[in-house]
């Protein structure tokens, strides 16, 4: 499916929390670790790695939630929707919960991390799968083949 035209805003359940994405993003991924099960109540969490530069809060502010330390989980304050991820050292990018979208239609994962601990009954339609976190060395030629599968 296409992607809609940019800019995508979004926002938590209760609308307090917005936010604006400016540009395309690097990356879309679907994590099965046993944290994101537990934070999302599901099977794993969506998000799409969006340049910092193009993220921007546009309405209320975000509370830290979840992991604290070098990674930020943001939730919004009010109905505590788990909104935007950031981690420490990683400052060139927001991990964005895809669900969070106002349009979401779109989104398909193009990796999804942490198979190792996936429920036995959950799959995705990732093209790369990985039982941790890609190495570093490997996000590059990942973004590289996210873009060019547009």
């Amino acid at each position: 499916m296409n992607r809609p035209a940019l800019p995508w805003d979004g926002g938590c359940r209760c609308g307090k929390l917005r936010f604006r994405i400016a540009a395309p993003p690097m990356l879309t991924m679907a994590c099965h670790c046993t944290g994101c099960q537990r934070m999302t109540a599901s099977a794993y969490s969506l998000s799409l790695a969006v340049p910092t530069e193009a993220f921007e809060i546009t309405a209320g502010e975000s509370v830290l939630g979840g992991l604290r330390g070098d990674i930020a989980h943001h939730h919004c304050p009010q109905c505590m929707s788990w909104v935007f991820t950031k981690a420490k050292g990683l400052d060139w990018f927001v991990n964005v919960r895809a669900t969070m979208l106002d349009d979401a239609t779109w989104y398909s994962p193009f990796i999804e991390t942490w198979t190792a601990e996936k429920l036995s009954w959950a799959s995705t339609p990732a093209v790369h799968s990985f039982p941790e976190f890609p190495t570093f060395d490997q996000y590059g030629e990942l973004t590289k083949a996210f873009a060019e599968a547009g």
